[in-house]
């Protein structure tokens, strides 16, 4: 079948809307194409496609930088212009916070990463059978063999080939997800920006043979290396690290620095971070993230803080350098640990952590009657839970500060907030992520105070709204939209976005017959370029 792509989905994929039948997903197709493809796979009203020729290319294509493009599943977006990757991952967040949130706001443009490459602090290579070392195949747990991933610094790249040669020249086998056989899972490595490394084993076991000679093949390949660990996970499954660590040669930490906002200026806070601590991945854009939350949390000095998932206190710090007192709740142990650690090596004695789940935490506290002025929050990918975002309700924060690397639980959680009366007042978005189609966000959520009203005098003599609707057709609007946009807008989508405007509409237009009709929305990208029609018309 032949299309044009209109935008992507989650995956990064290309959409092409047929006239008749499925929404069709087109992996490795540009928007603003014409693409010839064929349906591999139906289900839920959407099909999934492969892209079999491009016939009209997109001026956002590129070629792709790297040669496991296409092989490998960790990138998404190396075939396409670098503001075009930022545009897509906006309008996923967009589309997040309106369709699933329900939420009436506007994205501010994605803030980019200046080195869009070897940015990754933290490298996980999946081991096979076969000794393959490298990244899995997308949708697969097959190991593609990668000796350079631009993803990765090359201390991590130079650690996996040193683990390899040792694998190789010693036979030690590599992990079977299939029999639960062999030796070797992962190579797991970080590096801080000083530039040394930390290289830890994930072994199906609690000894590696010939462990000296792997410490030296690691410190000979790679002298910035400050240790060596094994970790020992012997369960099945796809959860990376085990509980039991032993240093090989070495320290089993890293130290490493960011900085934030203070009253004075600018602050560098040190971090001390152990093998399972979490710590986000770019130091340069989390340094963005953090910013954002902190002028989000909007502290002047007196007020209380709670961080939940707060790691080894990166947010709890940043804002306990403007906050009057700022408590911290992580269930990791370790990372609790080190976020004590971290508040007194940086001198900071307004903060404190303790280890619990963060919905239970949350609990106690309204329980306790504390009431924080701002909760921070950072969840894994599966975001919050009802009862979380209740007891966080109940504590009547005046801001809400979410910090999320998932876009669609993030609007999932946005329209629970809403039910307790809390309302999406900024977002804006940090790709932390540049090749992939994953992507960071920063949402403020208070609740309608009464007087949360501007007043605006209107004189209506000076709209002319009949001139207006005079000066463009329906089809002239559609016309315009798709050569400039290159986007598909129904009529009932320009009535809608025209009555936002103050234009007149037929009376009854498009009105269901139905008792309770449900009528679709206009989404923001095409609200958006029906706008700028209306604009060039000089309708408003």
């Amino acid at each position: 079948m032949t299309g044009v792509v209109e935008a992507y989905n989650s995956d990064g994929a290309g959409i092409v809307k047929p006239p008749d039948g499925a929404v069709v997903f087109v992996p490795g197709a540009v928007r603003g194409e014409t693409v010839e493809y064929r349906v591999t796979r139906t289900r839920s009203g959407v099909a999934e496609a492969e892209l079999c020729r491009v016939l009209t290319p997109s001026p956002f294509r590129r070629t792709p930088d790297c040669p496991y493009f296409g092989h490998c599943g960790g990138c998404d977006f190396r075939h396409v212009a670098y503001e075009e990757e930022l545009s897509a991952k906006r309008q996923r967040v967009q589309d997040a916070l309106t369709r699933l949130g329900g939420a009436e706001i506007e994205v501010e443009p994605v803030l980019g990463a200046e080195h869009p490459r070897r940015y990754r602090n933290k490298s996980q290579y999946p081991v096979s059978a076969g000794g393959v070392i490298g990244f899995y195949r997308a949708g697969s747990h097959e190991a593609v063999d990668v000796r350079d991933c631009l993803l990765q610094p090359s201390a991590a790249n130079r650690t996996a080939d040193a683990v390899r040669a040792w694998m190789s020249r010693y036979r030690v086998p590599g992990y079977d997800e299939r029999s639960g056989k062999g030796l070797v899972r992962h190579v797991y490595i970080r590096v801080n920006r000083r530039g040394e490394s930390l290289c830890c084993i994930v072994a199906n076991g609690r000894t590696l043979p010939k462990e000296p000679e792997l410490a030296g093949i690691v410190l000979e390949r790679v002298p910035e290396t400050v240790g060596v660990v094994l970790n020992t996970n012997t369960r099945r499954g796809n959860v990376i690290l085990g509980e039991r660590y032993r240093v090989l040669w070495g320290r089993d930490f890293l130290c490493d620095t960011l900085r934030f906002p203070a009253p004075d200026g600018t602050r560098e806070l040190s971090f001390k971070l152990s093998l399972p601590s979490f710590y986000q991945v770019n130091p340069e854009q989390a340094e963005k993230l953090y910013a954002l939350a902190v002028e989000n949390a909007a502290l002047s000095g007196t007020e209380t803080v709670l961080d939940l998932y707060c790691g080894i206190g990166t947010i709890t710090l940043g804002m306990a350098l403007s906050a009057g007192r700022v408590l911290g709740a992580e269930i990791v142990a370790r990372a609790v640990r080190d976020a004590a650690e971290n508040a007194s090596r940086n001198h900071i004695t307004n903060a404190e952590f303790v280890r619990a789940d963060a919905a239970e935490l949350a609990r106690r506290v309204s329980a306790d009657g504390l009431r924080p002025d701002v909760v921070t929050v950072d969840p894994p990918r599966k975001g919050l839970t009802p009862d979380g975002i209740a007891s966080i309700a109940s504590m009547k924060p005046s801001r809400v500060v979410y910090v999320s690397c998932d876009p669609g639980t993030l609007g999932r959680d946005v329209r629970r907030f809403a039910d307790y009366g809390y309302r999406v007042r900024r977002a804006s978005a940090v790709d932390m992520f540049p090749g992939t189609r994953h992507v960071e966000t920063v949402v403020l959520l208070s609740q309608q105070k009464p007087d949360d009203r501007i007043v605006v005098d209107l004189d209506l003599d000076e709209l002319d709204a009949t001139a207006s609707e005079s000066k463009a057709t329906y089809a002239e609007i559609k016309a315009y939209v798709w050569e400039h946009h290159a986007l598909k807008v129904s009529s009932l989508y320009i009535s809608q976005v025209k009555r936002k405007c103050g234009l007149e509409v037929g009376k009854n237009y498009n009105v269901s017959k139905s008792e309770n009709p449900k009528v679709p929305q206009c989404p923001p990208e095409k609200e958006r370029a029906i706008i700028e029609a209306l604009q060039h018309f000089k309708m408003i």
